[in-house]
């Protein structure tokens, strides 16, 4: 557990929600927002941010927009669970722009990946890429969404 983590203050947390709702307000903004002075505002951001409790900033674009209609879910077993053989696919699924997300878990299958795509035929051709031919991968199991009802980024601080 990071230090920090156990000192963050209010004004840490009002903080790191207001950044959370929109990162884009300048420090003036911010500073109003969450009633501090702007210079005890960006002190304590980059406090957070050396810390590691802000791991980046970004912008969140809308998938329907840029043509990635297709939100799968699956699930990976591997034939052989170990720890070199994970390593290596999870690097291989690292390197895939389409691979949004990729958990370990368990029980059941080895990885749970969040993909993201413009079609059927492009998820063929990421299963193909990723699952197809890894000589490891034993099982696949997809899911397709058919309505997103929820996404969010936040974390309840």
């Amino acid at each position: 557990m990071n230090d920090l983590t156990m000192t963050m203050d209010d004004v840490d947390r009002r903080i790191l929600n207001a950044l959370q709702l929109d990162a884009s307000h300048t420090n003036a903004e911010l500073a109003e927002l969450v009633h501090v002075s702007a210079p005890t505002c960006l002190r304590r951001v980059k406090a957070l941010t050396v810390a590691g409790v802000i791991a980046r900033q970004v912008a969140i674009v809308a998938p329907d927009k840029v043509g990635a209609r297709l939100s799968a879910i699956v699930e990976i077993t591997l034939d052989v669970q170990a720890a070199e053989r994970m390593a290596d696919f999870e690097a291989l699924v690292a390197a895939e722009a389409a691979v949004l997300q990729c958990y370990r878990v368990a029980p059941g299958p080895d990885f749970v990946l969040i993909v993201q795509v413009a079609d059927m035929p492009a998820y063929h051709a990421l299963a193909h890429r990723l699952f197809a031919t890894h000589a490891n991968v034993r099982n696949v199991k997809t899911y397709f969404s058919t309505f997103r009802s929820k996404f969010e980024t936040r974390i309840a601080v």
